[in-house]
């Protein structure tokens, strides 16, 4: 043969003999991953098995492709949980901080009561002590979810004070259990004890309803974000992901990323039904930040509870001043009391008059009550926190693909995988949220099958913004069992 014939024969030959590219470099990484080396081929081999990477000549077997696929799942999985678990902590973290703060709050404050008291009135306290330890009782059972009317419950307090005061600044009389029901009936007419019952009653509804309502909403985030954090995708879901993230493996390109906008696509599709949380969510963070604001101000549990023995003492003081004109109009109302016996009397009106009073605290001498820090420290904190947390699940797809490890900076454009091939991705990245989706170039999503999992905490969410919505207006609210929202 001529030389150029020979020529020719070789091409011919070079061009029907198979490729021979080496996998080792393919082989090395999924060894790595913890999968058997035997599945691995060492050279290139036809793809005629795979059944979502492209076929031809490739490093993957069809074990392979059902590993990497496997894999591509976990990977996104753990993605969406290291971002998730992040938040979840924060909110985890805060109420757990408000919580003990609240709890601490009540327990010094009914501490300081009855240090003040014991050490002021002593015995004549003692002898009442447990009126003011029903208070605080009633207290705490409201913020841990008890079924108790604030209004009620004070106005009940005051009324049982009012008779056992009555008592005491009138010794000489004897009183029936039915006279001194009707002098509490004149508490609201005869306003003994000055416009402290008035006041604190509005100071501790408010303040309690907020401070009680926005641990709930702490709690209610941190459950609604591990909910909808465990991700399972799609048949259709789970095919994008391996395409994305492994089937550039199965052509050699091991260094080659996903590019930006590809991989933005693939989690808008993948977490379609996280995103019709946004708005619920970001209504929520709103109203949470509301109430915030009450608690920094007007509603400051811990500006209520401080002074609330010096109030109380104020109350008493006031009753002691007025009890003159307060029993006449009592006696005028309700009848002349009988006079006990003169050896009964011997204890005399100023042995059982309260004389004291406190000094209350000046905003800037107010100590730091409770669990190391002051509910304006807090406040704080979690103001910031939940400012951060805003539009967390509209973000989430680009928070994903911003991670080196997912995708291809978008810089980047060229240099890149874009589903197929090295080269530059030409489709436009879809909006958020599951409607959107149906023009979804990398995923398929059935726009017409809500998550019941996600539509159940978008209900949960509703609910608690509105709670604070009442809160932060000032009204009382039903406790929220968080469990029922699981």
């Amino acid at each position: 043969l001529r030389p150029a014939g020979l020529l020719l024969l070789f091409l011919g030959a070079a061009a029907a003999a198979p490729r021979s590219r080496s996998c080792s470099e393919v082989k090395k990484l999924y060894v790595a991953k913890g999968f058997s080396q035997s599945e691995a081929p060492s050279h290139e081999i036809n793809g005629d098995h795979l059944k979502v990477c492209p076929q031809g000549y490739t490093c993957c077997s069809q074990e392979m492709e059902e590993k990497y696929s496997q894999q591509s799942k976990q990977d996104f999985q753990n993605a969406v949980v290291e971002l998730s678990n992040n938040l979840q902590a924060t909110f985890s973290s805060r109420y757990k901080k408000f919580d003990e703060f609240f709890r601490e709050l009540l327990e010094n404050a009914e501490k300081s009561l009855n240090d003040m008291f014991v050490r002021t009135y002593g015995l004549l306290y003692m002898q009442n002590s447990e009126m003011f330890k029903d208070l605080f009782v009633e207290l705490k059972r409201y913020y841990t979810g008890g079924s108790v009317n604030l209004e009620e419950m004070l106005n009940d307090f005051w009324a049982r004070l009012l008779e056992r005061m009555f008592r005491l600044v009138n010794p000489q009389y004897h009183f029936s259990d039915e006279y001194l029901e009707c002098v509490s009936k004149y508490t609201e007419q005869l306003k003994p004890f000055g416009d402290v019952p008035r006041k604190l009653k509005l100071q501790v509804t408010r303040a309690f309803v907020a401070a009680r309502t926005f641990a709930q909403g702490l709690a209610v985030a941190r459950d609604v974000v591990g909910k909808v954090s465990v991700v399972n995708p799609t048949p259709q879901g789970a095919q994008a992901l391996l395409k994305m993230m492994y089937c550039p493996y199965c052509q050699g390109l091991v260094a080659v990323k996903p590019c930006y906008n590809y991989c933005f696509n693939v989690m808008r599709g993948c977490l379609a039904n996280q995103g019709e949380l946004d708005t619920e969510w970001n209504n929520f963070i709103d109203s949470m930040l509301m109430v915030a604001e009450r608690l920094e101000g007007p509603f400051n549990i811990e500006s209520v509870m401080d002074p609330i023995d010096v109030k109380i003492s104020d109350a008493i003081m006031n009753m002691q001043e007025n009890s003159m004109q307060v029993s006449q109009k009592v006696f005028q109302g309700c009848g002349q009391p009988k006079t006990l016996a003169q050896s009964r009397t011997s204890r005399s009106i100023s042995e059982s008059s309260f004389s004291a009073r406190f000094r209350p605290y000046n905003p800037e001498e107010r100590p730091t009550t409770a669990a190391g820090t002051s509910l304006d420290r807090l406040v704080t904190d979690v103001k910031e926190r939940l400012k951060q947390a805003k539009k967390f699940w509209s973000s989430l797809p680009s928070n994903i693909c911003s991670n080196e490890k997912m995708a291809a900076d978008s810089i980047n454009e060229e240099e890149c995988w874009n589903g197929s091939d090295k080269s530059r991705y030409v489709y436009a990245v879809t909006a958020n949220g599951l409607a959107n989706q149906a023009t979804n170039p990398e995923v398929q999503v059935d726009t017409l099958k809500p998550d019941m999992v996600i539509r159940r905490q978008i209900m949960a969410l509703r609910v608690m913004t509105n709670k604070m919505k009442n809160a932060y207006n000032g009204n009382d609210v039903d406790f929220i069992d968080i469990s029922k929202c699981r």
